[in-house]
This record gives structure tokens, sequence and C-alpha cells, in this order.
């Protein structure tokens, strides 16, 4: 504090020794609540990325017993080869048409379930159900259903139409594994637009109701704009998630047909495990942190031209 007639700083009261050991106690609590945190996250997150990137500068072939500095030379193959830069438009689009129809689908399936209708409980636990199954059985499922004379193909026969090899044919199989894909997380994204529709408060949406507006004037000029803070947060989680996807392709279709489902992710699995070329394989890990920062960066730099209060 300054006083007004001296112009001196006054210092408060000093802390007693009792202050001083409950503030350092506090201390010591709240480092002791952050600390499996700050251990997780260093040990799991920046000193194994701290690795990847040291590995991106040599030549690792644990078969050959090779382990050599080589500088930038795994960049500079990744600037020439065209699996990459493939490998990498097969995940851009992967991961736009995933997040396109799965926060399509969970608004529509939170608009439907929010309303109080007998049954919505249900439903509700019906979408989210998919979320809690393991991948990998989720996944066997739906192999059963989408093969060549599986159970999707079998109601069609049904119905007098030929159904497509899903899983075998180059113009379906992406398309397959992001309907998969959908299905398998659309349930997390419903229950957070639940929640956003229900914190909207009630009584703008009666002013707006009392003034005359309909209720689709209502949905898209106050319910849709107050939840555009979830969306943003709902299309980031859903494009960084869909940008490593691996476990479908593994399962399903190992890449094919052709390298028609070859995400840069998996093509990272087979230059690692498969060709025994780390060095190459965290190069390519590096190239897929840095789209994901720049997809991340995107949506983000432009949330104050469409996301509600940013300003």
């Amino acid at each position: 504090m300054v006083s007004a007639a001296t112009g001196r700083r006054r210092e408060g009261p000093a802390l007693s020794g009792s202050s001083r050991r409950l503030r350092r106690i506090d201390h010591a609590v709240g480092l002791a609540f952050v600390a499996p945190v700050i251990i997780g996250v260093l040990g799991l997150g920046l000193v194994p990325f701290g690795y990847v990137i040291w590995y991106a500068f040599h030549d690792w072939n644990p078969l050959v017993g090779t382990f050599s500095w080589v500088g930038s030379a795994n960049f500079s193959q990744l600037v020439s080869d065209s699996t990459v830069w493939a490998s990498l438009g097969v995940t851009l689009a992967f991961a736009l048409m995933l997040m396109v129809l799965n926060v399509t689908l969970a608004m529509v399936l939170a608009l439907l379930l929010v309303q109080k209708l007998p049954g919505t409980t249900t439903f509700r636990a019906f979408f989210f159900s998919p979320v809690v199954v393991s991948t990998v059985a989720w996944v066997l499922i739906w192999n059963f259903l989408v093969a060549s004379n599986g159970g999707i193909n079998g109601l069609l026969s049904t119905l007098g139409i030929m159904g497509p090899n899903w899983l075998r044919d180059p113009d379906w199989a992406l398309v397959t594994l992001v309907v998969i894909q959908v299905f398998k997380g659309v349930g997390m994204n419903m229950i957070l637009f639940i929640a956003a529709l229900q914190n909207v408060p009630a009584d703008v949406k009666e002013a707006a109701r009392i003034d005359g507006a309909s209720p689709r004037r209502v949905l898209t000029s106050i319910t849709l704009p107050l939840m555009t803070p979830t969306v943003l947060l709902v299309t980031m989680i859903t494009m960084i998630s869909a940008m490593d996807v691996f476990a479908p392709i593994q399962i399903l279709t190992q890449g094919g047909p052709g390298r028609s489902t070859t995400v840069i992710s998996y093509l990272l699995y087979r230059t690692a495990f498969v060709q025994q070329d780390f060095g190459y394989a965290s190069a390519i890990g590096v190239l897929l942190f840095c789209v994901v920062l720049v997809m991340a960066a995107l949506q983000w730099g432009t949330r104050k031209r469409w996301v509600h209060d940013e300003v």
C-alpha cells in the first residue's frame, strides 16, 4: 500500500511463524495433488516426445544394429516420399469426414433427446453405450456386419440390393471406417451437446418466444450461438482423435485395399515395426504432430469469428 500523506510504501503486516508454516503446508498439499498429473505429462508425454525428436535425426534399425546420426536426412526423405503425402491426404480426408458426420449427428441426437419425452433416457444410454465398449470388440462386431456376406449385405439382399464388399472396395473402405468410428464416438459428443443445451438460459428463450420468435428462430439465433463454445471443444477433440486413428485400420483393412485406408499413423506403425526403420518412423511421427498442431491452431484461431462471447 502507498500512503497518501508521505508517498511512502507501507508494508502489510508481517506473517507470523504459524502463518508461514500454514502457507508452506498449503503449497505442499497443492503440489501433492498436482504431482501425479505433472509426472504423467512428463513421463508419458514430454519425455517420450523428446526421444522421438532425437530419434528422428538418427538411422536406427534394431535388426541391423545401426544407430547413427544422420542429421536432417530423414526429414529430407519425407519431403520427397510420395507415400507419406498420400497417407497424409487419406488422413485429412478421414478426419474431415469423421468430424462433419460425428458433430452433425451428435447435434441432431442432442436436440432430439434433450426433449422431456418418454424413453429419452433409454435412447441416451443406447447411443452412449458404444463409447464404453472396447474398441477391439466394437471393430470385430462391425467386421461381421460389413463383411461381403455379413449382416448389412444380408439385409440389403432381402430388399433386392446387391451390397458392395465394404472393406475390399477402394471406393467404400474409407467411408466404411468413418461410419464405424462415427457410431463409436458419437455418444460422447451427444452428451456434451445435451449438457450445453441444458445450460442455455430458459428465460432468454422464453423472452424470444414472447416476442414472437418461431422455434426455428430461437434455435438458430439463441440456442446454437450459446452452444458454440461446446461446438468448438467437440470439433477440436474429434479432429485430434481422428488424426491418429489406428486400431480399426489395423484390424479391418491393414491399410488396404491398395493404400486407400493407409492413414499416416498406420504408415508410421508399418515403418517402425514392420520395416524396423525407427528413425524414419520418428520423423513421420514429428510430421504427424506438426499437422495435428496446425489443424488445432487453425480451429482455435477462427474461434473469434463464430464462437459466442469470444472477443
